[in-house]
């Protein structure tokens, strides 16, 4: 067995800069890599969940353009934790103004988790924009996706993370969790908006990955990215993402058929789990599967690492 692919090193951003999307949002974008390098943008996940600079590393930065953005309402964009005008739709205008600001063809899109949702979203709106696809832990919304994961699924893997997301709702709310979320992170209280916004935030930032991490509690746990995380997670979660209907992306899957595309999914993902990311590739045999047979959800892990690695380095060819 060949020995696992690790991040590039770390890499400084060489522009950055704010751009305004609407009257109310500016989003925060940053460049790095190689100025003549085949463009990528990176869509982070949440909703809401903002870039960090270890996404930079994925990618050869002698080879890669690199274009990392903040959505709307998190991250550097202001104003921050904004519900308001604050969509998928919105999200992909942003980074079709992104792109002509940069003044940027074409570009490869890489996004996990949520990431892969707007990717495919983006793709699918403009298709002519994209020249490959890089998507993990497949995610497409559809009510019984997140069912499982805010409702009741992943509660019986992880019960006693479960016990702590459910402690702030009153056990007559508990029928549907993500309406008595959304009920208090959209609410007035805001001692109580900030109690469900972290406990929104440590449920998933305690089953992302197989093993656990301390050092992601601690981002989870801080007021400001819980509070942009949960608000807009819940935000798009309540509003069904958006989307004309529950399948959208999966029913709309014919328009990115022709875009090479590779598909890294974690075996034990609890987050978003296997059956969607199979189910996708069924509907769409020609992009490359990597089932990493070692790793849940997050893109930080081992397995998940290099075959992430693998996929950019082999699109860097063409």
């Amino acid at each position: 067995m060949s020995e696992l692919r690790s991040l590039y090193p770390p890499l400084e951003a060489s522009d950055a800069g704010m751009l305004r999307v609407s009257e109310l949002h500016e989003i925060y974008y940053e460049v790095s890599g190689a100025p003549d390098g085949k463009p990528v943008v990176v869509c982070h996940g949440g909703p809401g969940g903002g870039s960090t600079p270890s996404m930079r590393r994925y990618f050869d930065p002698a080879r890669y353009r690199i274009v990392l953005f903040d959505q709307r309402g998190c991250g550097k964009s202001r104003p921050h934790a904004e519900l308001e005008d604050n969509n998928t739709w919105a999200l992909v205008d942003d980074m079709e103004k992104l792109r002509a600001h940069l003044g940027i063809d074409r570009w490869q899109v890489f996004g996990g988790s949520w990431g892969s949702t707007l990717a495919l979203a983006y793709a699918q709106t403009c298709p002519d924009r994209v020249s490959e696809l890089v998507l993990r832990g497949i995610f497409t919304l559809r009510r019984a996706e997140l069912e499982w994961f805010y409702q009741e699924g992943a509660s019986w893997v992880f019960p006693e993370a479960w016990a702590n997301y459910l402690a702030p709702i009153p056990e007559a709310e508990r029928g549907d969790m993500i309406s008595a979320y959304y009920k208090r992170l959209t609410g007035d209280n805001q001692n109580e908006q900030l109690q469900a916004a972290k406990a929104w935030s440590l449920w998933e930032g305690g089953t992302v990955s197989l093993l656990p991490s301390e050092e992601r509690m601690q981002t989870f746990s801080s007021d400001a990215f819980a509070l942009a995380f949960a608000r807009i997670e819940c935000h798009y979660f309540q509003h069904g993402g958006f989307f004309d209907c529950d399948d959208q992306i999966m029913r709309e899957i014919d328009r990115v058929r022709h875009i090479p595309a590779i598909i890294v999914q974690g075996r034990y993902d609890i987050v978003t789990p296997m059956k969607t990311a199979f189910e996708m590739h069924q509907r769409w045999p020609e992009a490359e599967f990597n089932v990493v047979l070692d790793a849940g959800h997050a893109a930080s892990e081992p397995g998940i690492i290099d075959a992430l690695v693998r996929a950019t380095d082999k699109f860097s060819r063409s």
